[in-house]
C-alpha cells in the first residue's frame, strides 16, 4: 500500500512547556511527554498529572496528538498509582499511552477495552512474531527497536500489517533498549525505570586475552554517535514506517524546533517532488543543535565501525577545521564550515578526559582584515575572546568544533516565542437569509469536519444602498486573526438585497470561532470501567513443595559438571547452537533434564533458531523474547500431537508485577523468571501476590549488563565492519573491557553477534533464601559464566546446603566471594 502524506505522523518529544510549543510551532503531528513518575526519562522537566487536560486541549487546538509515555516496569506497590495515572489519561482524552510493562497492558485494557496503546521500543519488538504476541491486547502500533534495517521494518510491516513507529533521530543506545541493566547495576539508576546513567558514554580499555591492547585515542568503546536519518526519509516511507519518532526530551525547545522542522521540510518535500535531499546548510545546522556525529544507526544495516568511533561521547556541535598556526592572539584555520563572532567554539586535542580550551568568537580575519558577517571556506584567523582561551594550552592540528551558534538559536526561539497562533485551519462558511428571518450560518472545521450553526439576533431588513454581497462576508468573516481559524470556503445565498448591523456579523464570527475551538479542545471520550489493582492477584498454593536447583551452563565442561551433581534441570546457554546436540546428549547420559535457551533478540527471518532447538527434543526451553513466546506457542496448536517441551520465561521478559507474571503464564508459560531489575524488598511484594510455584528466581550470577547488536570483537579487533567479513575473532580470542575502578567486565557474543558484556563479579542471593521458601518459591537458580568444572561443582553444593537449611546464606557469599545482592541493586529486606 502506497502511503500519502496524511499517513505519515511526524512525532516530536517535549520535556516543558516550551518544548511542547516548539514541536507545534514546527509541524510536528504528534508529540510525546512524560509525567513527573511513570516514564523512561525521570531527569527531564517532565509536566505534572494535573497539567494533563491543559496539555491536551492545546495540542488539539491545533491538530496534534498527544501520546504519554509510560515505558518503565512497573512494581507491585506501584500497580495503584499506574491504575490513577491511566485513569487520569483517559479522563483528559490523552490521544495513546506508550507502554513498556505488560502488566500495565493488561491492567489498561481491563479498565478500557478502547484506550490507545502503544508498544514501547522498550518492549523489544524487533520481529513479526513478537508484534503478532501483542495483538490479543489490541496494541494500536508499535515502536520498533532501533536495531531493525530498513528491510527487516519493511518486512515487519508487511508480516505484521501493524502501523510502526521508528526513531529517525537523536541519541542511540549501544543496548537494545529494555535489555540493558548496567545503569542500575552500576550506579543504583535503573534504564528500565527512566533513570539511565549512561554507563556507555563512559572510557573503558579493551582487554584481550587478559591482556590491555593499546587504542590511541580511543576510549569510549560502547559510545554510539547520533542517529540522523534526514537523507533516508523516501527510504523509511517506502518501507511503510507510519510514524517519524525524534529522541530528546532532555533536549533543549531550540533542539526541538530544530529537528521537527527538518523532518517537517524533508517529508513535506517527498510528497511535492519525490525526493527529500536535505541541503548541507539543513544537516549543519541539525549537527549545531546536538551532534556526537551523525550515522544512519542501523538502518541501513549494521556498520560496527561506522556506529562507534570511541573518540568523544557528549555533543561536539560542527566540525570547523584544523589550527594550522597558533597566532599571537588566535588561531588560523582552514574553514570547512561558516564561523561569525559571537559562535561558540571548542579545541579538541584528542583527549576529552582533560580539560578542554573553548569560548565565543570575538573576532574573524583574512590575512590580517577583520571580515563582518560570515566566513566560510580559506584560510580564516579566529580570534577568540581574550579571558576564554588560553592558546598557550592549543595545538598546531587541534580540531575546532562550532559548539554554539547564538543566531541560530535566536531564529529557532522566534519560530515558537510568538504571541500569533502556530498554525490556522481553513473554515468552510455556508450563509443563508430572508427578509424578517435571521441570518443563518454555518462553519464547518477543516480540521476535524465539526459544524457549529450561528445565526443573528436581528432579523434581515430590506437593504437602500449597499446590500450585503459575497464580498462583505468575505471580509467581515475572514477577519479570523489570533484564531486557529482561516476563511476557506464561503457560500453566501440570500434572498434579495439584505442587510444586518455589522456588529451582528462580528458577533457571529466570533461566535463560531469560540464555538469550533472549543469542540477541537474538548477531551476525547474512551469507555472507563472500575477496577482495582489487585484483581487478579494469585491464591496462595497451601502446600510447600520441596526446593529445587537448576544451573544455567555456558559451556560443555560445566553440563558434563552440573550434570555429576543432584540438580533439578541443566540450562544449557552457549555462544553457537552447533554445541548443543553435545549438551542434550551430556545431560541424557546422566539422566539429566535439559532445558537449551534461546537468544535474547528474535530478528525477522530467525525463526530457525527456534526449529533448531525443538529438533533437539530439549525437556525445556529457556524463552528470552516474546518472539519466541509467539513462536512456540503457535507451534504447539498446529502440532497437538507431538510432545511438546516445557516453557520457561527466562528474566529479559521484564516480569516486574503479578499482571506480568499472570499474562505470560495464561500465554502457555509453565514458569516464569522475575525481573533483575527488582530489588529484595520489590522482589517479596512480586512473591507475596503471584503464583510462586510457577516461579523460579535467580540466586546466583553474572548479570548480563548490556546487550547489544554493536559487536565489540568486530568493532576493535578486525578489518570487517560486520559478520560477513570481520573474521569471526571471538572463536579465537576473549575480550572484557575494564572500566575506570580497574574492573574487567567480560564481553560474549550470541549465534547472531549480539554481545552481551557481564558484570565483572558474581553474586549471590543466598542470603534471602529463607524468606524465598517461606513464601512459597521452589524453584532456584544459579547461572554460571567461565567457571570451571569445579567452581560448578562448589557453587551447587554450597546452594543445595543452603535450601536444605545446614549452612546459612551468609556463608554462602562469603566463601564464593560474590557480591550479597539479589538483582541489579541490593535494597533492603523490609518486613
Amino acid at each position: 500500500m502506497k502511503l500519502s502524506k496524511e499517513d505519515i505522523e511526524l512525532l516530536a518529544p517535549a520535556g516543558d512547556w516550551d518544548c511542547l510549543r516548539a514541536a507545534v510551532a514546527n509541524g510536528a503531528n504528534a508529540v510525546f511527554f512524560g509525567v513527573e513518575k511513570f516514564n523512561a526519562r525521570a531527569r527531564a522537566n517532565n509536566f505534572h498529572t494535573d497539567e494533563l487536560p491543559d496539555i491536551m486541549s492545546f495540542l488539539h487546538l491545533y491538530g496534534v496528538k498527544g501520546f504519554l509515555t509510560f515505558n518503565i516496569l512497573v512494581f507491585e506497590d506501584e500497580l495503584d498509582e499506574a491504575r490513577k495515572l491511566i485513569e487520569a489519561c483517559i479522563d483528559a482524552g490523552v490521544d495513546a499511552v506508550i507502554v513498556q510493562d505488560l502488566g500495565l497492558v493488561k491492567m489498561i485494557r481491563d479498565i478500557s477495552p478502547d484506550f490507545p496503546i502503544h508498544g514501547s521500543t522498550q518492549m523489544t519488538i524487533t520481529s513479526p512474531e513478537a508484534v503478532e504476541f501483542t495483538k490479543p491486547f489490541d496494541i494500536e502500533r508499535v515502536v520498533l527497536g532501533r536495531e531493525n534495517n530498513l528491510k527487516q521494518i519493511k518486512q515487519i510491516g508487511g508480516q505484521a500489517k501493524l502501523p510502526m513507529e521508528v526513531f529517525v533521530h537523536g541519541a542511540l543506545c549501544v543496548s537494545y533498549s529494555g535489555q540493558c541493566l548496567t545503569s542500575e547495576m552500576w550506579g543504583g539508576r535503573s534504564a528500565n525505570r527512566g533513570e539511565c546513567a549512561q554507563a556507555c558514554r563512559l572510557p573503558y580499555d579493551l582487554m584481550v586475552d587478559g591482556v590491555q591492547k593499546p587504542m590511541g585515542d580511543i576510549a569510549y568503546l560502547l559510545s554510539p554517535k547520533d542517529l540522523a536519518a534526514l537523507e533516508l526519509v523516501p527510504e523509511l516511507i517506502e518501507a511503510g514506517v507510519t510514524s517519524f519518532k525524534i529522541e530528546g526530551r532532555l533536549k533543549s525547545p531550540e533542539y526541538v524546533a530544530n529537528v521537527v522542522s527538518k523532518y517537517r521540510k524533508a517529508i513535506d518535500r517527498y510528497f511535492e517532488t519525490g525526493q527529500a535531499k536535505p541541503t548541507k546548510e539543513e544537516l549543519r545546522e541539525l549537527e549545531q543543535s546536538f551532534s556526537r556525529g551523525f550515522t544512519y544507526g542501523f538502518l541501513k544495516g549494521t556498520n560496527n565501525k561506522q556506529l562507534v568511533e570511541g573518540t568523544y561521547p557528549k555533543s561536539r556541535g560542527v566540525y570547523v577545521g584544523r589550527v594550522k598556526q597558533i597566532l599571537r592572539d588566535g588561531v588560523l584555520c582552514e574553514l570547512e564550515a561558516p564561523l561569525k563572532r559571537g559562535d561558540g567554539i571548542c579545541f579538541d586535542a584528542g583527549d576529552p578526559t582533560k580539560k578542554e580550551e573553548g569560548g565565543r568568537v570575538y573576532d574573524i580575519r583574512r590575512k590580517g582584515e577583520k571580515l563582518e558577517g560570515e566566513a566560510y571556506g580559506g584560510l580564516i584567523e579566529i580570534v577568540p575572546g581574550r579571558n576564554d582561551v588560553n592558546l598557550g594550552r592549543v595545538h598546531v592540528g587541534d580540531r575546532i568544533w562550532k559548539t554554539n551558534d547564538p543566531h541560530l538559536d535566536k531564529r529557532l526561539r522566534q519560530t515558537f516565542e510568538t504571541e500569533k497562533p502556530y498554525r490556522t485551519f481553513p473554515v468552510s462558511i455556508r450563509v443563508t437569509g430572508k427578509l424578517g428571518e435571521p441570518l443563518k450560518s454555518w462553519w464547518t472545521d477543516g480540521l476535524t469536519g465539526h459544524t457549529v450553526y450561528v445565526e443573528s439576533e436581528l432579523p434581515l431588513v430590506q437593504a437602500e444602498k449597499r446590500p450585503m454581497d459575497a464580498a462583505l462576508f468575505e471580509d467581515q468573516f475572514g477577519r479570523l486573526g489570533g484564531t486557529t481559524l482561516e476563511l476557506g470556503e464561503l457560500d453566501v445565498q440570500l434572498d434579495g438585497a439584505l442587510i444586518v448591523p455589522m456588529r451582528e456579523l462580528n458577533g457571529m464570527r466570533r461566535n463560531a470561532a469560540a464555538q469550533l475551538e472549543e469542540a477541537r479542545q474538548a477531551p476525547r471520550s474512551y469507555i472507563k470501567r472500575r477496577i482495582t489493582a489487585m484483581d487478579d492477584a494469585a491464591p496462595k498454593n497451601g502446600k510447600p513443595q520441596a526446593p529445587r536447583l537448576t544451573a544455567l551452563c555456558r559451556n560443555l565442561e560445566q553440563v558434563r559438571a552440573a550434570a555429576r551433581t543432584d540438580v533439578d534441570m541443566i540450562y544449557a546457554d552457549f555462544e553457537f547452537i552447533k554445541q548443543f546436540p553435545a549438551a542434550v546428549e551430556a545431560a541424557r547420559e546422566a539422566g539429566k533434564r535439559i532445558a537449551l535457551a534461546t537468544p535474547r533478540i528474535h530478528m525477522p527471518g530467525e525463526t530457525g533458531y527456534f526449529r533448531n532447538i525443538m529438533k533437539l527434543q530439549p525437556d525445556a526451553v529457556l524463552v528470552r523474547n516474546t518472539g519466541a513466546v509467539y513462536y512456540y506457542m503457535k507451534y504447539r496448536m498446529e502440532h497437538p500431537e507431538e510432545r511438546h517441551p516445557e516453557l520457561i520465561g527466562d528474566f529479559s521478559l521484564n516480569i516486574a508485577n503479578h499482571k506480568t507474571a499472570a499474562l505470560f503464564l495464561d500465554a502457555g508459560l509453565s514458569k516464569v523468571t522475575p525481573s533483575y531489575d527488582l530489588n529484595i524488598q520489590q522482589m517479596v511484594d512480586l512473591l507475596e501476590v503471584a503464583d510462586t510455584s510457577k516461579l523460579e528466581v535467580v540466586i546466583h550470577q553474572h548479570m548480563p549488563m548490556f546487550h547489544t547488536e554493536h559487536c565489540v570483537y568486530c568493532t576493535f579487533m578486525s578489518e570487517g565492519t560486520d559478520y560477513t567479513n570481520c573474521g569471526r575473532p571471538c572463536e579465537e580470542h576473549r575480550l572484557s573491557l575494564q572500566d575506570r575502578v580497574g574492573m574487567s567486565h567480560p564481553v560474549r557474543v550470541d549465534e547472531g553477534c549480539r554481545n552481551t558484556v557481564y558484570n565483572a563479579i558474581e553474586q549471590s542471593g543466598a542470603e534471602y533464601v529463607r524468606n524465598f521458601l517461606d513464601l512459597g518459591v521452589a524453584s532456584f537458580r544459579v547461572e554460571f559464566l567461565e567457571e570451571t568444572p569445579d567452581k560448578v561443582l562448589e557453587v551447587i553444593d554450597l546452594y543445595q546446603r543452603a535450601l536444605q537449611g545446614t549452612i546459612s546464606g551468609t556463608q554462602v557469599w562469603k566463601k564464593l566471594k560474590a557480591t550479597n545482592q539479589l538483582g541489579v541493586t541490593r535494597g533492603q529486606l523490609v518486613k
